[in-house]
C-alpha cells in the first residue's frame, strides 16, 4: 500500500491511499468464497453456485462491503505508519471499487496542532480578597425571611392597590359570547402589576374592594405570547373576593428554626457567612485561571480543529439541555434550536479547544503523571460536590470505564493550572467598590 499526505493547513491533512490490484483481487476473492458458502440461488445446489453468477447477483453489495473493509484497514494502517495525532472521523468520499485495478481514494482528516513549549511561571497575577459584607448577609436573610411569608387577609375595608395579591373570579367574553381562552376561572390568585394576564387587567383591580363586581375591556397586543389573544378585545366580568398582604416573620431564633436545620439566628447567620465565602474562594479560584489562560494565550497562536470545537459544542448544548430539564422546560418552550446554541456558544467552545490544547502540552512538557492518592482525592472532592458517597462516584466509573481517563485528564489540567499558579507571583488586592451612576442633566 502507498500514501502520501498532503497539509492543507496546520491541522487538516488530505492523505491520498493507493491499495494495490492484487490486494484488491484477493479481498474479493476471499468475499465471494464466503459468500459462495451461504447463498442460495435457484437452479444451483448450496456451495456450488458459479462466481459468474454470484458478481452478477451480488456484485454491488459485494464491492461496496470490501471497498469499506479495505478503507478501515488502509486507513488503520497509515495512522500506524504516519503517526498522525489524528481528531475525529476522516471525511472519505469512497469511489466505486474495481477488480481489474489498484483501489485509491482521498481521506481527508484533522489532527491536533503542535504547539511549542510554553512558558509555566513568573506571572504576575491578582488574587482578589472578597469578603462577605454586612450587607450581603442581611439581603440573603430577607430573602430567606420572603420565602417564610405567609399571605394573609387584610382585614380592613381598604381598596387594592398596586403590590397587593388579590384573589379574583374571572370571566372573558368576545363580542357578548363567552371565550375558550378566558373561561370562568375562580379562586385566581396575582400580584397586582406583575401583569400575568394583562397589564390594563391588573389596572382595572386597582380600587376594587373585596365583594366587588366589575365588568372592563382588555385590548390584547398583536404579540401577545398566547397568539389566541393576540389583537383581540375582550370584555371580563371580575369578582374581587379577597385583598392578601404578606406577613413576614421576625427575624429571630424561631423564623432561623422553621429553616428546619438551625437552633438560633446566630447559627443561620453563620452557615450564611460560610456559604457566602465558599462562592467567594470559588470566584478568586476562577479570576485567577483565566489570569493563566491569558497568560498561556499570549504565549502562541495556532488552529484548533473543527471536530474538537464540534465536540466541545456538543457537550455545552448536552449541559444546557440537562440544565433545561432540571427546571422543567426545554429548548423548544423556550422558542431556541441545538443549531441557535451552536452559533451562540461557538467562541465559547473555540476558547475551551485552545484551553485543553494548551494544559495538554503543559502536562507532556512537565512529564506530569496522576498517582492513585490524587485520583482518591479526586474521586473524593467529586463526591462533596454532589453531596453523595465516595462510593457511589466509585461505582459510577467502575460502571462507565471510557469516563475514567477523561476524568484522571481533567484532574491533571487542574494540577497544570496550580502547578502555574503556584511558580506565579501573586499580589493580593482589595475588591474594587462599585461606583455609583451619576445623574446626568437628562435625568
Amino acid at each position: 500500500m502507498n500514501f502520501t499526505v498532503e497539509a492543507q493547513s496546520a491541522v487538516k491533512k488530505k492523505v491520498s491511499i493507493e491499495i494495490p490490484q492484487a490486494d484488491v483481487a484477493k479481498e474479493l476473492d476471499s468475499a465471494y468464497r464466503e459468500l459462495k458458502k451461504n447463498a442460495k440461488v435457484k437452479g444451483f445446489r448450496p456451495g456450488k453456485t458459479p462466481r459468474n453468477v454470484l458478481e452478477r447477483l451480488y456484485g454491488k453489495e459485494v464491492r461496496a462491503d470490501v471497498s469499506s473493509r479495505l478503507i478501515q484497514e488502509a486507513f488503520l494502517e497509515v495512522l500506524k505508519d504516519s503517526e498522525m495525532n489524528v481528531v475525529g472521523m476522516p471525511q472519505i468520499d469512497p469511489p466505486e471499487l474495481r477488480a481489474d485495478g489498484p483501489y485509491a481514494f482521498d481521506a481527508v482528516v484533522e489532527v491536533r496542532p503542535e504547539l511549542e513549549n510554553l512558558k509555566i511561571g513568573g506571572f504576575k497575577l491578582k488574587k482578589t480578597l472578597y469578603r462577605p459584607t454586612e450587607e450581603e448577609l442581611e439581603a440573603q436573610i430577607q430573602m430567606l425571611r420572603k420565602n417564610l411569608a405567609k399571605m394573609e387577609p387584610v382585614e380592613d375595608d381598604r381598596a387594592a392597590a398596586a403590590g397587593d395579591v388579590v384573589l379574583v373570579d374571572y370571566e372573558g367574553s368576545k363580542d357578548g359570547q363567552p371565550f375558550t381562552e378566558t373561561q370562568k376561572t375562580t379562586d385566581f390568585s396575582m400580584k397586582i402589576g406583575d401583569g400575568l394576564i394583562h397589564k390594563d387587567f391588573d389596572d382595572q383591580v386597582v380600587g376594587m374592594k373585596s365583594g366587588d363586581e366589575k365588568t372592563f375591556n382588555v385590548t390584547f397586543p398583536g404579540d401577545y405570547y398566547n397568539d389566541k389573544l393576540a389583537g383581540l378585545e375582550i370584555a371580563f366580568d371580575v369578582t374581587l373576593k379577597e385583598i392578601r398582604q404578606e406577613v413576614l416573620p421576625e427575624i429571630d431564633d424561631a423564623m432561623a428554626k422553621r429553616l428546619g436545620k438551625f437552633e438560633s439566628l446566630d447559627e443561620l447567620r453563620k452557615q450564611i457567612e460560610e456559604n457566602l465565602s465558599k462562592g467567594y474562594a470559588k470566584r478568586q479560584e476562577q479570576e485567577l485561571h483565566e489570569q493563566v489562560f491569558t497568560a498561556l494565550l499570549d504565549q502562541q497562536t495556532f488552529e484548533v480543529p473543527d471536530a474538537m470545537v464540534a465536540h466541545e459544542l456538543e457537550s455545552i448544548v448536552s449541559e444546557a439541555q440537562q440544565s433545561f430539564s432540571y427546571h422543567n422546560t426545554s429548548m423548544e418552550e423556550l422558542g431556541l434550536t441545538k443549531e441557535a446554541l451552536e452559533e451562540k456558544y461557538r467562541d465559547t467552545a473555540v476558547k475551551q479547544v485552545r484551553r485543553h490544547l494548551l494544559l495538554g502540552k503543559i502536562i507532556e512538557q512537565e512529564n506530569m503523571e496522576l498517582s492513585d492518592e490524587d485520583l482518591e482525592k479526586g474521586y473524593a472532592d467529586m463526591a462533596a460536590s454532589f453531596n453523595q458517597p465516595v462510593d457511589m462516584i466509585k461505582q459510577f466509573y467502575a460502571q462507565h470505564p471510557d469516563r475514567v481517563d477523561i476524568f484522571k485528564h481533567t484532574l491533571l489540567e487542574k494540577q497544570a493550572i496550580n502547578l502555574i499558579i503556584e511558580k506565579s507571583e501573586i499580589e493580593e488586592v482589595e475588591p474594587e467598590l462599585e461606583k455609583p451612576v451619576e445623574d446626568t442633566p437628562e435625568g
